[in-house]
């Protein structure tokens, strides 16, 4: 029998039927809608910092007067530059799980945006090269804690017809900040003074201020006030924003009884410490797929187009400050708009069948890449280095078919949630360390072995395609109560399906006394 299949899959579950009969559109919901308006610049809008981060890298490399005032930066310099976002974000992790599932989702996206604040704060005011990279380690340091604590808030908090496309929408935001930034740095570069880059590194400050404005108006995760034994907040917030709060709602109490009982069944399995993460065959197999996608989304060469534009352009003839940052900008915008498209549409794809299609599609695309750069190395053509061009836009919706529209999604659905944030975590530790080693190591290979050094990412696609192929699970058209148990057995997931069965038959799901009224269930959630 395939992996996750047997009782309550896909159609046979309750909740899901419920979810299909229901024809009534999001936005015609207005508790609902207020809800997917609050999680924009609380919990979607996030990876705006990291877009407009790497933009903003990738135009200041064309800004003279940031050129000039730290010394021409080349090479190991710029590298270090560029990777302390990432060892900030590696220095982070270790205790990004602790303080997200023991303070909560919404403390864990305060504390990363405060970080975050500071750190901006201190680049903008950067007097030296050591200040500049205290200011970036500490932006790294900050941005995990959000990113780990807002990718699970949109998979526990969204309604399940939403989940996919809300969780999907979080990776495209990234081009939001990105186009900013592009935007900024192509209007300021031709300043005489170091406002020219001033004014871009306070603009980062942005993100975060929007997270912490409107973070106090966002409910906590139904899914960590159950696991604290706050049951009655969650059960008041699913009725609020599930059903409009309809406490008597039939598809509520299956979703509360879901929740409730794979949680109980969580903890008796011991799930969600760091030594279950090896001790567990289930979990093992997690933890492979995790830590793979953190290096697929890094080493799939979207490194290069990312950080370091500035320096293939010059590798095939284009050396203007000008129409470098034009094609970061128009680059950026093709980004934000296939990104985008894609967000919506391919989560209605089955997962693997979406990934299989963007590794495949990368590797062909990538090589071409490297052929035409081949080509302009030896030839000096001119056609190569458009072709050169051309792969870069196509090689943008290929990698957001996947690893941009999916990722968060996908990581959502394969952890059960009391190891969540500790897999998330991981993902994101093997992402930063990756981002560590192409943001330091990439300069030198693209300036000492130019074309050749994108061999090694050819090679790294071809294998992305065969571990996807044998080791990546479905789990599309799925609650995450079904997939908490992927890999743990037929005899558990049967258990799980029988006790929530009982749960609902023996009416064990009962209002709570104190949410006698619908008002309550606006009133709970915020004691």
């Amino acid at each position: 029998m395939a992996i996750g299949s047997g009782p309550g899959k896909g159609a046979d579950n309750p909740i899901n039927r419920l979810v299909e009969k229901d024809t009534v559109p999001w936005y015609k919901k207005p508790n609902l809608r207020m809800l997917y308006i609050l999680m924009f610049p609380t919990c979607i809008g996030i990876e705006m910092t990291s877009g407009f981060d790497s933009s903003m890298m990738n135009g200041l490399q064309a800004v003279p007067s940031w050129d000039n005032f730290f010394n021409h930066p080349r090479s190991t310099i710029l590298g270090l530059l560029s990777s302390l976002y990432s060892l900030g974000s590696m220095f982070s992790l270790p205790f990004v799980p602790l303080v997200t599932d023991r303070y909560g989702r919404r403390a864990a996206i305060i504390f990363g945006s405060v970080v975050m604040v500071i750190g901006a704060a201190l680049q903008t005011a950067s007097q030296d090269f050591a200040m500049f990279v205290v200011a970036r380690f500490l932006l790294g340091f900050g941005i995990p804690f959000a990113i780990v604590a807002a990718s699970s808030m949109i998979g526990e908090l969204a309604y399940p017809k939403e989940r996919a496309r809300i969780g999907s929408l979080f990776n495209a935001s990234w081009f939001i900040g990105a186009i900013v930034a592009a935007g900024v740095t192509l209007g300021t570069f031709a300043m005489p003074n170091n406002w020219a880059w001033r004014i871009p590194s306070i603009l980062q400050v942005t993100p975060s201020a929007l997270q912490l404005i409107f973070v106090w108006f966002l409910p906590e995760s139904p899914r960590w006030l159950v696991s604290k034994g706050r049951g009655e907040e969650a059960y008041a917030i699913l009725a609020k924003y599930h059903a409009e709060g309809d406490l008597d709602s039939e598809f509520v109490k299956l979703e509360y009884a879901e929740i409730e009982t794979t949680l109980e069944l969580e903890r008796e399995q011991g799930k969600g410490r760091w030594r279950d993460f090896v001790a567990a065959p289930g979990m093992r197999k997690r933890l492979l797929i995790c830590s793979f996608l953190g290096l697929a989304t890094q080493w799939s060469g979207n490194g290069l187009t990312s950080y370091f534009l500035a320096r293939i352009l010059d590798n095939v003839g284009i050396h203007d400050d000008r129409t470098k940052n034009l094609i970061n900008l128009a680059m950026t915008c093709w980004g934000f708009v296939n990104g985008t498209t894609l967000a919506l549409t391919v989560p209605k794809m089955r997962r693997r069948s979406a990934y299989l299609t963007c590794t495949i599609v990368l590797t062909l695309i990538f090589t071409g890449w490297t052929i035409a750069s081949a080509e302009y190395q030896k030839t000096g053509s001119q056609a190569a280095s458009r072709a050169v061009i051309a792969f870069i836009f196509l090689y943008s919706p290929a990698y957001n078919m996947g690893y941009n529209a999916l990722t968060y999604t996908y990581l959502v659905e394969l952890f059960p949630y009391h190891a969540r944030a500790k897999g998330i975590a991981v993902f994101q530790w093997w992402g930063r360390a990756a981002g560590f080693f192409n943001q330091f190591v990439n300069p030198i290979g693209i300036q000492n072995a130019g074309w050749k050094y994108y061999i090694s990412y050819c090679l790294f696609l071809l294998f992305e395609v065969i571990f996807v192929w044998f080791l990546f699970p479905e789990t599309s058209r799925r609650s995450l109560e079904e997939l908490a148990f992927l890999f743990e057995g037929e005899a558990l997931r049967e258990e799980q399906h029988k006790r929530i069965k009982e749960e609902v038959e023996d009416s064990k799901v009962t209002i709570p006394d104190n949410l006698s009224d619908k008002g309550s269930a606006v009133h709970v959630e915020h004691n």
